[in-house]
């Protein structure tokens, strides 16, 4: 049987000038799916969600060897459209960071950009974008506020609807839930768990209880290496490495 991947790291090695941070990665993330990156602080898990749409590339003197193929075509090479990319593969940061712009004006930010200027269209993906994040009822008769003004939770539900206006394919997420209260914690991951019927999500997590809540797969991550990857009820239960053991089980270091 063929498995559906839709992200593939191959031989792929990162360097900041010297430093070697991302080492020989090889693995396969599916369609469909959310998959968790876990590992201590400073072991590569940014770096390697960074290098799924390039935004490593905005920091000075990095290199790469080896291929990640979207969608089978390798996004590595120089001649790949990065705006086309970013789009397909968008990302949610740590912390919430709407634009200091109404909320209807965050969602049709990016969809203005890449030419849409029919209103009726507008008001469609506005309505769609905060339907799939559940702020839709909430907000709908409040359009016009200024996003600065909502929740925290609220501002990284609507982070995630801006990503979704234009039409991603993948979701990273880093630390998507590091500034929020428990409770906004469990909603967001409710919502990562409704993404995924419809986009594939790859989040990097400190926190083990959401990782095991969330995940299908997991990779462990330690000295810019992938230690470990696979199916998270194993990973969490039966790890076939040591230090996954450790990791998980709070034993290490």
């Amino acid at each position: 049987m063929t498995v559906d991947y839709t992200l593939k790291a191959e031989g792929f090695n990162l360097f900041y000038g010297e430093f070697h941070a991302l080492k020989n990665l090889n693995l396969s993330i599916k369609r469909n799916t959310v998959t968790a990156l876990i590992g201590p602080s400073g072991c590569g898990k940014s770096t390697l969600l960074r290098s799924f749409n390039r935004m490593n590339d905005l920091i000075p003197g990095v290199k790469t060897e080896g291929a990640i193929f979207f969608d089978g075509e390798d996004i590595t090479k120089e001649t790949v459209n990065l705006v086309r990319l970013r789009q397909k593969i968008g990302m949610v940061f740590q912390r919430p960071n709407p634009f200091p712009l109404s909320i209807r004006d965050n969602i049709t930010f990016g969809p203005r950009v890449m030419g849409e200027k029919k209103s009726d269209v507008l008001d469609e993906i506005v309505e769609d974008s905060l339907k799939r994040v559940g702020l839709w009822e909430v907000l709908k008769e409040d359009l016009n506020r200024n996003a600065l003004a909502l929740s925290d939770e609220q501002q990284q539900r609507l982070c995630i609807a801006r990503l979704l206006a234009v039409k991603p394919e993948i979701v990273l997420m880093d630390e998507p839930c590091s500034a929020l209260d428990p409770i906004a914690t469990l909603r967001i991951e409710e919502l990562m768990l409704e993404l995924k019927r419809r986009y594939t999500v790859v989040v990097v997590t400190h926190n083990m209880q959401q990782a095991a809540r969330v995940s299908d797969e997991t990779g462990l991550m330690y000295l810019g290496e992938l230690v470990e990857f696979d199916k998270t009820k194993k990973i969490f239960t039966s790890p076939s490495q040591k230090i996954t053991e450790d990791y998980v089980t709070g034993k290490f270091g």
